[in-house]
């Protein structure tokens, strides 16, 4: 496995996929590399849950910090068609945090829950000695739906359309564009129009805009490894070969500018904000027509074949070894 980041296939394979604890009926969807979320069944219900860790960037304000970091907890129950209803929440704090500090970061997260209709129902917070920013603790969303309603993680069939919205490094251009403003050769007007990028991280609405539009076979959020990571972990689960073209592909504004500034390959670079749909090609329209009513940008911009893999622009493309946006944050935060 790579030093920092998700684990890989290979070591998911050894040293998770064959301890799972009991086995259990009702567990419907459990543990799988690339897969966002789990279904257990309750009652006739599924009950979708997925986990993440929190994140807390001091430099956004904390205030802000909050909102950003619980969106990515929440997007992996979205993305099974299901609306995220319910927040357990971890803090394991710095103890050099303020009270002040830490009351800001939970306006935050109770602002964002509550423009999604989120309830926190339990959770955790305390101050360790050895915990340090950014990495401050976990979060575990939960909704309810029909099992019929589902859209299965792993459910990309050949013949679908994929349909991807915003396109590559949305997260990366305006995370870093915001925090280290002063180290990105970029004009006063291209860091301002980066910089909004950040506003546009969160997937909870166009998953379920895009669930409800058309026939939706799998549905994925670019984080970690980009959008090329997104597309090899949808055609991996489901065993399919993903065909994309990136000129058909959004690329929003500042992300083009800010990925050269910082020598980044922005198909590699986590780009939370992203969403990657399968769907049947009859309502692949449909689909995008919807999210851009709602002004996303979305386009289809390839298909889903037999085969493994990802095919970017008639080649084969080569499966991202970590997240090329983590080099580039850690050399600007050396240099700040």
């Amino acid at each position: 496995m790579s030093e920092t980041g998700k684990i890989d296939r290979e070591f998911f394979t050894e040293y998770v996929a064959s301890r799972l604890g009991a086995e259990r009926t009702d567990v419907r969807t459990g543990p799988a590399h690339g897969v966002d979320h789990g279904v257990v069944d309750v009652g006739g219900r599924a009950l979708v849950l997925a986990t993440d860790p929190i994140s807390v960037l001091p430099a956004l304000g904390f205030e802000r910090a909050g909102r950003f970091a619980v969106r990515f907890a929440l997007a992996d129950v979205a993305v099974s068609g299901v609306p995220p209803s319910h927040l357990a929440v971890s803090f394991t704090l710095p103890p050099e945090m303020s009270d002040e500090a830490f009351a800001a970061v939970w306006r935050g997260v109770d602002s964002e829950c509550r423009s999604l209709g989120v309830a926190v129902v339990t959770g955790h917070t305390a101050r360790y000695a050895g915990c340090s920013f950014p990495w401050v603790g976990g979060g575990t969303a939960i909704g309810v739906g029909d099992h019929g309603d589902l859209v299965a993680p792993d459910g990309a069939r050949p013949g679908d359309a994929l349909v991807v919205t915003r396109g590559p490094a949305v997260e990366t251009t305006g995370l870093l564009t915001t925090l280290f403003p002063d180290q990105i050769p970029l004009s006063e007007g291209e860091l301002a129009v980066a910089q909004e990028r950040l506003a546009e991280t969160g997937v909870v609405r166009d998953a379920l805009a895009a669930a409800a539009a058309g026939s939706v076979s799998a549905m994925h959020d670019a984080t970690e490894g980009g959008l090329l990571g997104a597309l090899f972990e949808m055609a991996d689960s489901a065993g399919v070969r993903m065909v994309v073209d990136s000129d058909a592909t959004p690329l929003l504004p500042g992300v083009e500018a800010t990925c050269e500034a910082l020598d980044i390959d922005p198909w590699r670079a986590t780009t939370g904000g992203t969403l990657v749909v399968a769907v049947d090609p009859g309502d692949a329209e449909c689909v995008v027509d919807t999210l851009n009513e709602r002004d996303t940008a979305a386009a289809v911009v390839g298909r889903v074949t037999p085969g493994r893999g990802v095919e970017r622009d008639g080649e084969v493309a080569s499966r991202p070894a970590g997240d090329a946006s983590w080099p580039v944050y850690e050399r600007l935060l050396d240099g700040a």
